[in-house]
C-alpha cells in the first residue's frame, strides 16, 4: 500500500494551476462511493431518490473510513431520465425534492394523505418517471398554494430570488412556456416566446406570471434542502462530488437565452470506433468559444459559482471535448463530423485555456472524465494543470504492447481509480460478459478463471482499488452492496445504471434494492476491511 503522499509530491500538487482547489479538499487518499441520487430510497421518499435520503448516509460513510460522495448530474431535465439531459445549467430537478420534511406538510391532511400515495411508488423495483412527475407535481402545486396561505415571512424566498436572478427567472419563464407549449421545441414556438428579448418587452398574462413564480418557488425549495444536505456532509467531514456535464441541452433555457453562445448548425458526438462503427450523435450543439471568451466566459463562471454552492469537487464529464470535440453537421450523420478544431495544434492551447479559466472560476476541485481514446498530449496537460483522470482497472493495459495490465502502483498519484462506472457493466457482469479480459485478470491476480466471481475475488478486486497510487478511490455503492446476500438484484444484468448509445426504459430507472436505511444497517467491518487490510491485493 502507498504510503501518504510525500512531502515532495504535495508541493508539486500545490504548484500546479489547480493547486489551490486541491488545499481545499486535502492532499491525501480519500475513498467514496458513486451514489445516482434516483436509484436511492428511504421509508419516507416518494418514488424516486430525495435529496435528505443522502443524509443518512454520511454517518455510515465516516463509520467505514469513506470522506467522499459522488453524484449524477442533478440538473432539471423535465421528462427525460437522462441527467446529462438538462433544461437548464444551474437548477436542480425538483422531482427530488424530499416531501415530507417541506414546512407545514405535517399540518395539513390533505398533503399527508397525498404522501401516503406517492410513497407507494417507491415499491417498484425501477423507477417509473411519468408517474412520479405527476404526482410529485400534483402534490407540488397543492403546497404551494398551502404554504402560500400559511408563511408569514417571504424573506428567504426573495433573497433566494435576489441571489440567483441571473438565472433562476429565466429557467421558470422558460419552463413555463415550454410546458404552455405542449414541450415543443422552442425553436417553433411563435415569435414572442421564442426570442427571448423579445418577450421581456411584454408583459406576461397573470397565469403565465403566477407560473413563473412557482417554479422558482421550487428551486428555492430544492436549493434550501441541498445546501442543508451539503451542510450535514460536512458536520461528519464527507465531501460531495459534483457531476458537470460537458454539454446542455439544446432545449434549455440557456439555448434559448442566449442562441449567441452556441454552434446550432452542429451536434457534438463521437467518432466511428470499435464499440460504435456509425459514430454516435449526442444532439447536443457545440459551444461558441469565441463568443464566450469576448465577454470572459461569464456563462461558465456563474455555472461553477452556483455548482459551488452544492459540492466541494466536480466531475469534468468528457474532458477532452474541451481540447477538441467531435462536431457533426445538424444533417449528418456521425460518421460525417470532424474534430473541432481541425489543426490538432490548437488543441492544447484551447483546452488549457478553458481549464485555466474553470480552475480559476471556483474553489472546487475539478477530477476529469477522459475515459476513451484520448490524445497522449490531454493527459499530460491534465497532469501540468493538476486535474485527475480517471482509471478504471478493466480499462487500464499496456493496449500498444503486450496488453496486460497496468500495475495499480504506476497509475498517477493525481488520479482516481475505480473498477466500473455508470455507463459500464458492473464488476460482475464484466467478469462474466468479457470471458477473454476476465481471464487475464485473473491470470494478473494469480487465480483461476472461473465464469462466476466469487465474492473473495470480488472483494479482493475492490480492496485492490483502495490501494493504488491514485489519491482518489470511488466506487459505485452497488459494487459494495453486491459482497452483501440480497443486497442486489437477482439478475446481475438489473444492477447496470445505463447502456450509452441506446434508448431504453431501462437507462437511469435503476433503484437500488435495499432501502437506505437497511444499507446503513450493514456492519461496518464489512466495508472497513477493503481499506484497512491488504489481504489479496496484487499489482
Amino acid at each position: 500500500m502507498r504510503q501518504e503522499p510525500t512531502p515532495q509530491q504535495q508541493e508539486e500538487i500545490r504548484r500546479t494551476a489547480a493547486g489551490r482547489t486541491w488545499e481545499t479538499v486535502g492532499i491525501r487518499d480519500h475513498h467514496g462511493i458513486v451514489v445516482p441520487l434516483f436509484a436511492l430510497h428511504s421509508q419516507t421518499s416518494c418514488g424516486i431518490g430525495e435529496f435528505t435520503d443522502l443524509a443518512h448516509l454520511f454517518p455510515w460513510c465516516k463509520s467505514v473510513g469513506f470522506d467522499l460522495v459522488q453524484l449524477l448530474p442533478l440538473n432539471d431535465t423535465g421528462p427525460e431520465t437522462s441527467p446529462y439531459s438538462a433544461l437548464s445549467a444551474y437548477a436542480l430537478n425538483p422531482i427530488h425534492l424530499s416531501l415530507h420534511t417541506l414546512p407545514f406538510v405535517q399540518n395539513s391532511e390533505r398533503l399527508l394523505k397525498q404522501l401516503v400515495k406517492l410513497q407507494k411508488l417507491t415499491r417498484s423495483q425501477r423507477i417509473s418517471y411519468p408517474a412520479v412527475h405527476k404526482g410529485k407535481l400534483h402534490f407540488l402545486r397543492d403546497y404551494y398554494r398551502h404554504w402560500s396561505k400559511h408563511t408569514t415571512d417571504l424573506s428567504s424566498f426573495r433573497e433566494f430570488k435576489a441571489k440567483h436572478s441571473h438565472w433562476c427567472y429565466d429557467y421558470a419563464l422558460y419552463k413555463t412556456i415550454k410546458v404552455h407549449q405542449g414541450w415543443s421545441s422552442w425553436e417553433t414556438w411563435p415569435t414572442l416566446f421564442k426570442e427571448h428579448d423579445l418577450l421581456y418587452s411584454h408583459k406576461l398574462p397573470p397565469q403565465l406570471t403566477a407560473e413563473v413564480d412557482f417554479h422558482q418557488f421550487l428551486q428555492y425549495l430544492c436549493f434550501q434542502q441541498f445546501e442543508l444536505v451539503k451542510t450535514l456532509a460536512e458536520m461528519y467531514g464527507i465531501q460531495l462530488k459534483g457531476d458537470i456535464p460537458i454539454l446542455i441541452n439544446r432545449e434549455s433555457a440557456d439555448v434559448w437565452k442566449q442562441p449567441t453562445l452556441f454552434d446550432l448548425n452542429y451536434a457534438a458526438g463521437a467518432p466511428p470506433d470499435m464499440y460504435a462503427p456509425e459514430g454516435q450523435k449526442w444532439g447536443f450543439p457545440l459551444y461558441n468559444w469565441e463568443t464566450m471568451a469576448r465577454d470572459e466566459y461569464r456563462w461558465w463562471k456563474k455555472r461553477l459559482e452556483v455548482a459551488s454552492n452544492l459540492y466541494h469537487i466536480y466531475r469534468i464529464d468528457h474532458i477532452v471535448g474541451f481540447y477538441r470535440i467531435w462536431g457533426i453537421p445538424a444533417d449528418k450523420p456521425a460518421r460525417e463530423g470532424h474534430f473541432i478544431p481541425s489543426d490538432e495544434g490548437k488543441w492544447i492551447p484551447q483546452g488549457e485555456t478553458l481549464m485555466h479559466m474553470m480552475i480559476n472560476a471556483s474553489t472546487l476541485l475539478p477530477i476529469g472524465e477522459d475515459l476513451g481514446t484520448i490524445p497522449p498530449p490531454v493527459r499530460e496537460s491534465m497532469q501540468r494543470l493538476g486535474i485527475c483522470g480517471t482509471k478504471v482497472m478493466r480499462w487500464e493495459r499496456y493496449w500498444h504492447g503486450d496488453k496486460s495490465y497496468i500495475p495499480l502502483s504506476v497509475y498517477p498519484l493525481m488520479s482516481m481509480t475505480t473498477v466500473s462506472t455508470h455507463d459500464s457493466e458492473t464488476l460482475g457482469q464484466w467478469w462474466h460478459n468479457q470471458e477473454e479480459e476476465a481471464h487475464l485478470y485473473a491470470s494478473a491476480m494469480g487465480w483461476e478463471y472461473q465464469p462466476q466471481l466469487t465474492d473473495s475475488q470480488r472483494a479482493a478486486i475492490l480492496r485492490a482499488s483502495h490501494h493504488s497510487n491514485s489519491l482518489f478511490h470511488i466506487n459505485l455503492l452497488n459494487e459494495y452492496l453486491a459482497l452483501i446476500p440480497n443486497m442486489t438484484w437477482p439478475d446481475p444484468a438489473d444492477e447496470r445504471i445505463n447502456i450509452p448509445g441506446t434508448l431504453s426504459d431501462r437507462n437511469w430507472t435503476y433503484r437500488f434494492r435495499p432501502s437506505v436505511e437497511e444499507i446503513v444497517g450493514i456492519h461496518r467491518s464489512l466495508i472497513f476491511s477493503l481499506l484497512d487490510s491488504e489481504e489479496g491485493e496484487k499489482d
